[in-house]
């Protein structure tokens, strides 16, 4: 029987931050199970990888279907156990409450605040049965400040909070790690190419907030940085 192996699943890797955090967790020696609704984006990330690419395991998921979630984790239990998940999968509208429809709002909260609580729910026995595990949540800085046209957004991801913060408590005893991230605006496709075009130059790099994010999860010492906001120096935008 062949060892079963550390691994820490990446939801959204397709591109962004989770991209970054995929290429930047491979490149400092982990196995990282990357999911994404779509694979191809993550198969061609294996090409800056080199000889590191086997530790990029891609799968298709889509986090909204708590079925599909519950088979990917049973489908890698023979070779992985998970020692760390990153919700990183999220979508936004950036619309006006009276602008959003009912089902972008749905859509909304289905990915970024139901997609992430199945992962922690799929997950989160085994953690409790090794008596370890990491879970990193990534917010917004929506959850610190109010922004306009961000309300279905602000709600899904102030939802996480509320309950990573509770479920943080919980699993204390557990030695089992909750950290909620909270990055302001960074270089990613969540963005328009308009807003992209125009604000860019401010925004926070991908690349930089994934490291600041491996160098948080390295820390396994009797400390743990549970909640954190990260801002471009001349603010948001």
């Amino acid at each position: 029987m062949s060892e079963i192996k550390k691994a820490v699943w990446i939801t959204g890797a397709s591109s962004g931050i989770g991209k970054e955090l995929a290429l930047e967790f491979v490149r400092n020696g982990e196995i990282v199970l990357a999911t994404a609704r779509k694979i191809s984006a993550i198969e061609s990330l294996k090409k800056d990888l080199g000889e590191q690419s086997d530790n990029l395991i891609p799968a298709v998921v889509d986090i909204t279907d708590k079925d599909a979630v519950k088979e990917f984790y049973k489908s890698i239990l023979e070779k992985y156990s998970v020692s760390c998940l990153i919700n990183n999968a999220g979508i936004t509208s950036f619309k006006k409450a009276d602008q959003d429809t009912i089902e972008e709002i749905e859509k909304i909260i289905a990915t970024n605040l139901f997609g992430s609580i199945y992962a922690i729910k799929t997950v989160l026995p085994e953690m409790i049965i090794n008596n370890s595990g990491t879970i990193i949540n990534l917010l917004s800085i929506v959850t610190k400040k109010i922004f306009t046209g961000s309300s279905a957004y602000s709600a899904s991801k102030a939802g996480l909070m509320a309950y990573a913060n509770s479920l943080r408590e919980e699993v204390r005893k557990n030695n089992i790690r909750v950290i909620n991230v909270s990055p302001g605006p960074t270089q990613t496709p969540i963005w328009s190419n308009a807003a992209l075009e125009k604000h860019s130059y401010k925004m926070m790099s991908p690349a930089e907030v994934a490291k600041l994010i491996y160098h948080i999860y390295k820390i396994k010492s009797n400390m743990v940085v549970e909640d954190i906001s990260i801002r471009p120096i001349q603010g948001d935008l």
